[in-house]
């Protein structure tokens, strides 16, 4: 393989759906570990274990196009810092501690992003039956608030902001029980189309798109997505993270 590296720009992103992930050349549940493929064994649904596969399997992806390597050389390990618990907490590489990675998974859906600088990354789909007041009202600013609601389509608006807040829990710079007191109001609501939109927050630098079309069918996962990174990141497909 290649030994050049993506780096020094930011973090490398993907999107994709958990199906997509796991047809790659590289992907296959043999490059779980034994703590990622017991916790796999614990779903009660196909779909949730082959999205949490697929996610595990696309942050190594993704983290073996930065480093240069290949995917099955990389081991993935978790642990909470609060009950030391090793199948769940802030994913990161035991044999690379520079190099920050992050992930997530929903509904046949799964992101991911690796790169040399602190990142985080979130994807949802929007909910079939509508997102209740008060988790608007627990998740949002006054400020927020105001905006989402007066957006055309306030579901599609919150769940750009969520996201965000996400993305902004896994890279440490709040957490789930503050997200009402971090306010991204300056922010636009609104991406290009599913063309990515680049912001800042601060010293943070923010990806955002919306994947188009519905899981599986070619035209995209119909998710809403966000990286965070102390540097720009970059948006990846699967075809541009072949070995």
């Amino acid at each position: 393989m290649d030994n050049a590296s993506y780096e020094p720009a930011g973090p490398l992103v993907a999107v994709a759906a958990s199906t997509e992930v796991m047809r790659h050349p590289e992907a296959g549940e043999h490059l779980l570990g034994p703590a990622e493929q017991q916790r796999a064994a614990r779903f009660h649904q196909a779909s949730g274990r082959l999205d949490y596969v697929a996610a595990h399997v696309l942050v190594r992806i993704c983290a073996a196009r930065v480093l240069g390597v290949d995917a099955s050389g990389l081991t993935l390990a978790q642990q909470c810092p609060d009950c030391g618990d090793p199948t769940h907490g802030k994913p990161y590489l035991p044999g690379h501690p520079d190099l920050h990675v992050s992930l997530s998974h929903t509904r046949g859906v799964v992101a991911a992003a690796a790169g040399h600088h602190p990142v985080g990354v979130d994807v949802e789909l929007p909910t079939r039956t509508g997102t209740p007041v008060e988790v608007f009202e627990r998740v949002l600013t006054e400020a927020e608030m105001r905006l989402v609601q007066a957006h055309p389509e306030p579901g599609r608006a919150f769940l750009r902001q969520w996201v965000r807040k996400e993305a902004m829990v896994k890279i440490g710079r709040t957490t789930l029980d503050t997200l009402g007191g971090l306010d991204l109001s300056a922010l636009p609501l609104d991406t290009p189309g599913e063309l990515p939109l680049h912001s800042r927050f601060t010293d943070l630098y923010l990806l955002d798109w919306q994947d188009g079309g519905q899981a599986g069918d070619g035209g995209g996962t119909g998710a809403t997505a966000c990286a965070v990174s102390t540097r720009a990141p970059r948006l990846a497909t699967l075809a541009t993270l072949a070995p």
